[in-house]
């Protein structure tokens, strides 16, 4: 197994395209300007100790430098020792609501935004649980299959918004029908659903998909975000308040009821979201009352890193840089 211990730091590379931009800028801008000039081989020729590609060069060189110096600061590791550990715990397939109604703003800072720092929250309390992300509004998505790698679920999770879902709507009973394909189809327990949502405009055959899921095994809790008042919805799109087709702002209202009864048939709790950790204490204490089954695994409890690797070639490709001429020798017929 390999990773990188410190991920983010991996976010510095994306200074290398704008180099490369920069870089290309000033090749063209000089080819411009040798051109106003006169002949641009010609001119080249008589430009003191000009040597052909030799800027290139060096561009490239310090570009894969800054490449690899990167990557050994962000310590490329490998597993090096392994350990059998029992675990124990249940899977956790959250469902989470990316429509439109979803961006409004009766909870700050929109949300989406809020639904999002929940799931995070749940991920920072969990211990052994594998957990899985559905996305949904007229269509459901997989976007995290069921899996202990917390950190990845929390990068997809940072990237989720309403475009990933372009079909409009709140179709829960798709969420659930999708979640019942992800988990185990094995047993009829450990398992647990929690649907994010405003409910608003909310299918009628959840209620139906929620009571087959909860005879499958599964316990489902609900939680609403949003406030019952509504508000208007903010349209990134236009940059504006959303209207309808008569002109009027769409008002978008929290539909506790309905989520209520989804929880009920779902034999599981309804929370409303105000403050995000106690909600996410909240579940966490409902899924950690529940039956759990043994998840031993290998896992890697010592890492091998290899940043020096990465640092000497990063070091080696600029010692090579700084030892290329920066012009060209006098030529010996020359007079003096």
């Amino acid at each position: 197994m390999m990773r990188f211990q410190h991920i983010s730091h991996l976010l510095a590379l994306g200074i290398i395209p704008i180099l490369i931009a920069l870089f290309v800028s000033m090749v063209y801008w000089r080819k411009k300007k040798l051109k106003s000039l006169g002949d641009e081989q010609l001119i080249n020729k008589q430009l003191l100790g000009f040597i052909p590609g030799r800027n290139t060069l060096r561009f490239v060189l310090l570009s894969l430098a800054l490449l690899v110096i990167v990557i050994g600061w962000a310590n490329l590791q490998m597993g090096a020792k392994t350990e059998k550990v029992q675990r124990k715990g249940v899977d956790v397939i959250v469902a989470l609501d990316v429509s439109k109604s979803m961006l409004a703003r009766d909870i700050q800072p929109d949300r989406l935004t809020r639904a999002k720092q929940l799931v995070q929250s749940m991920i920072d309390k969990m211990g052994n649980d594998r957990v899985g992300l559905v996305v949904f509004a007229g269509r459901s998505y997989l976007q995290v299959p069921l899996t202990i790698d917390y950190s990845a679920m929390k990068m997809m999770l940072e990237n989720v918004n309403p475009d990933l879902v372009p079909t409009q709507g709140t179709v829960i009973s798709d969420a659930v029908d999708l979640a019942m394909r992800s988990f185990s189809q094995k047993e009829k327990k450990y398992k647990s659903l929690v649907i994010i949502s405003d409910g608003e405009d909310h299918d009628e055959s959840a209620i139906e998909k929620v009571r087959e899921a909860a005879e499958a095994g599964v316990i489902v809790h609900t939680v609403g975000i949003g406030s019952p008042q509504g508000t208007t919805i903010y349209d990134p799109e236009t940059q504006s308040i959303k209207l309808d087709d008569n002109g009027d702002a769409v008002i978008s209202r929290l539909n506790q009821d309905a989520l209520r009864d989804i929880a009920a048939a779902g034999r599981g709790s309804y929370s409303l979201l105000r403050n995000t950790n106690n909600v996410a204490d909240k579940l966490i204490r409902e899924i950690d009352g529940m039956e759990q089954k043994s998840l031993g695994a290998v896992v890697f409890t010592d890492f091998s890193s290899y940043f020096q690797y990465f640092l000497g070639i990063g070091l080696m490709l600029l010692v090579v840089e700084w030892l290329l001429p920066g012009r060209k020798k006098k030529d010996k017929n020359l007079a003096v």
